[in-house]
């Protein structure tokens, strides 16, 4: 999302434990608040790189979201997530205790019967976590997301990827066949009829390879992955209360990236088809249809596990089917999160992500 791809911005929430005495303000996870003081995305404004790899510390939400479908060589299916969030208490990047600047990550590993789940908070100023745009480097405490050395290319155009927690862990090389897409117009990618807005880049064409550590046990796999970046300071309207994010590798080659923000007047959508060589498509509004097909009982909660996503305009109609039904991300905001199978029109992997459940 955007609104996986994250939007996912879960790190207001991750504010109020951080620091008990910022209330959460209104929308989801408080992305509906005002952007009091921060600045605030404009159509026209072109995205720079490497520069825009970096954090936008003027504004006050932003993440570095990779989902990663697997296959290992046992032949088993697996998916991936690691992500890395930043919230602003102000605008501004302070040296030391006196910087506003607070991150959160969240790393995931699902099997068709396990999910695993690590979260991480950190302040800034002080090392524990940040990000660099030249040579590119993401972290917290010891997970990262690293650029390898490729002379002359862009420095997302080969990464490395690490993360452990209790019972799992991941070493991932994810190299790039094709290039960066901006999503939106140009990278301006609106999220609500009342025009609020997101800068939103994706690189959709990781080829991945390297292993999982799963209770013990070393799994060498390969298979896909999707990078999402994206940053704003009020990316959701006042009404928003969620939102279902769809990354789609089709078997043609071809990428799909689908939203829908639920809100009181039936939904906002937005969809980008990605050709093989990478040439966005953003489709006009109201080209998405998206209806829940199946659901399952996670807590307390049910929530819509299995979806059929049309596209008319481009002749898709899918039928999404989850990895493992309870991919559920319980960290300090909860959303659902984990890879998918569909078939239908065309067939292929993705992931799916679901928050406001």
């Amino acid at each position: 999302m955007n609104g996986r791809r994250t939007l996912a911005v879960l790190i207001s929430a991750a504010l109020a434990m951080a620091l008990p005495a910022v209330a959460i303000p209104q929308g989801f996870a408080g992305l509906g608040s005002t952007a009091d003081g921060f600045a605030v995305p404009h159509p026209g404004v072109p995205l720079l790189f490497p520069a825009d790899h970096g954090a936008h510390p003027d504004f006050r939400i932003e993440w570095w979201y990779v989902t990663a479908n697997l296959q290992g060589e046992d032949g088993a299916q697996y998916g991936v997530q690691w992500t890395l969030f930043r919230s602003a208490l102000a605008p501004g990047n302070q040296s030391g205790w006196s910087n506003p600047q607070i991150w959160m990550g969240h790393a995931a590993v699902t099997t068709k019967g396990r999910h695993f789940v690590a979260e991480k908070l950190a302040r800034g100023g002080v090392g524990q976590s940040g990000v660099e745009a030249q040579p590119f480097s993401a972290w917290i405490d010891d997970w990262e997301m690293k650029g390898l050395p490729n002379p002359g290319a862009d420095p997302l155009d080969s990464v490395s990827l690490h993360a452990t927690g209790k019972d799992f862990g991941y070493a991932l090389d994810l190299s790039a066949k094709g290039p960066l897409v901006l999503q939106g117009d140009q990278g301006y990618s609106v999220k609500s009829a009342e025009g609020q807005a997101s800068y939103y880049y994706s690189q959709p064409f990781y080829d991945v390879s390297g292993s999982l550590d799963i209770a013990g046990k070393t799994v060498r796999v390969t298979g896909k992955a999707w990078l999402d970046r994206e940053w704003s300071s009020q990316p959701l309207a006042k009404d928003q209360t969620g939102w279902e994010w769809f990354s789609l590798h089709l078997d043609t080659g071809e990428k799909v990236m689908a939203f829908r923000l639920r809100d009181s007047r039936g939904g906002y959508t937005s969809a980008n088809w990605i050709s093989a060589d990478g040439k966005p498509m953003p489709l006009p509004p109201g080209s998405l249809e998206v209806t829940p097909v199946r659901s399952a009982r996670i807590g307390d909660r049910d929530v819509p596990v299995a979806w059929r996503v049309r596209i008319p305009l481009r002749g898709l109609d899918v039928t999404t089917d989850p990895l493992n039904d309870h991919a559920w991300m319980a960290t300090t905001t909860p959303y659902w999160e984990g890879p998918v199978t569909f078939t239908g029109s065309s067939a292929g992997r993705g992931y799916l992500e679901m928050t406001g459940y």
